[in-house]
């Protein structure tokens, strides 16, 4: 057995540790500032106001939004909920078509599929073997009825980064609403809403050393929020798009890991992109076979998803419980115990899904960390081999 005396995580792309920044701003509001944001007629009220002010500031910094334009949320799968049915909502008298991508997140394929059971038309494109959609493909989905295009910045499996430049240009040309969910990219890869022409995007606070159940779908422009219709009734909280008591603690976290991942991204990513590359190499020179999922390129800095032949990615995982952490795909779906749908719509082959798995680097990633991860893994590849 290894000598780890805990597993070495390589899941950093799942969920990450909160920042100590992050829990030093947060914790004041557990305990001495205390107040419930929407009470604004006493001072602890206020105070509380005020910091989910500050937070909604700072994300929206992040991607280039006004504050108004920042509906805070549990996370990115209520965010994209939003975005998608909230949005269709408005259309209730005509339902349209609604375009996305085969490999986005099921927080965008299900609301989907959920309109489609409402009579509205839903295209699903392909990806090349890279996993990158062709914006080519993209303006010849999008029709005179296309109410919205929903395409990730960045795949949650296999890191590819999607042409989404080119992308919003075609849905401003058709006069479409662009989503994009930006939870994987958000911290690593620049996004401007406004530069861009995005009409919604979807945040995680757990994405970007922030706490988890936090998110935000930024809803850019007035224009675009009076078309978005709530999905939680009861308060009016969030400009009437989300009601609710807010969650101020985990708010204030989240506004500083985005103030965080927007002064230190490029820091940052050159630091991951170098540790994955040499934890790429590793694995390279001593797995038989080994092959990489996704663009070479065009990918976030910290993700590597590998194809190991003859090798079953749930054995793999087994033996390396104890030893590492890895994940075969999106962490909401590893209960389900399925192959990767996503490393299966790359046309690769039946058998490749069932035999990769995904690795990620994160901030606290040590070089002795990957060399004990790249050993550890072969080792165990070979007697499975």
């Amino acid at each position: 057995m290894s000598d780890i005396s805990r597993p070495v995580y390589l899941d950093y792309q799942a969920t990450t540790p909160v920042d100590p920044r992050v829990l030093a701003e947060m914790l004041p509001y557990f305990t001495t500032t205390f107040g419930n944001a929407s009470s604004i007629d006493h001072a602890y009220g206020a105070e509380a106001s005020e910091a989910v002010e500050v937070a909604r500031d700072r994300v929206a910094s992040l991607v280039g939004a006004s504050v108004d334009d920042v509906i805070f949320t549990s996370g990115a799968t209520e965010a994209n909920n939003l975005a998608i049915l909230g949005f269709a909502e408005s259309f209730v008298d005509s339902p349209g078509h609604v375009v996305t991508v085969e490999t986005e997140h099921p927080a965008v394929l299900d609301p989907c599929s959920y309109l489609e059971r409402k009579g509205w038309r839903v295209s699903r494109l392909a990806v090349d073997h890279a996993g990158l959609v062709d914006p080519d493909d993209v303006g010849k989905a999008l029709q005179k009825d296309t109410r919205l295009l929903s395409v990730m910045t960045a795949n949650n499996e296999i890191g590819t980064i999607a042409p989404l430049k080119e992308i919003s240009r075609l849905a401003a040309e058709a006069e479409v609403a662009l989503h994009t969910d930006a939870t994987q990219s958000a911290g690593y890869l620049p996004l401007n809403m406004n530069d861009l022409d995005v009409s919604l995007a979807s945040l995680s606070g757990h994405k970007m050393y922030g706490p988890k159940g936090v998110g935000a779908l930024v809803v850019r422009g007035r224009q675009m929020r009076r078309r978005v219709v709530p999905r939680e009734l009861g308060g009016g909280h969030e400009r009437g798009l989300r009601s609710g008591t807010l969650n101020v603690p985990a708010i204030v976290g989240f506004g500083v890991a985005c103030e965080l991942a927007g002064s230190e991204a490029d820091e940052v990513s050159s630091r991951l992109r170098a540790l994955r590359e040499r934890l790429w190499a590793l694995l390279e020179g001593t797995v038989p076979g080994i092959e990489l999922n996704g663009d070479r390129t065009k990918r976030l800095p910290h993700n590597l998803n590998v194809y190991v032949p003859g090798v079953n990615s749930r054995a793999l995982l087994v033996q390396l419980k104890g030893d590492l952490a890895l994940s075969t795909g999106a962490a909401c779906g590893s209960a389900k115990a399925e192959s990767s749908r996503v490393v299966a719509a790359l046309g690769l082959g039946e058998g490749r899904a069932a035999c990769s798995i995904r690795l990620s680097v994160g901030r606290p990633t040590t070089i002795g960390d990957v060399k004990s991860a790249a050993a550890r893994f072969a080792a165990v590849v070979a007697a499975l081999q």
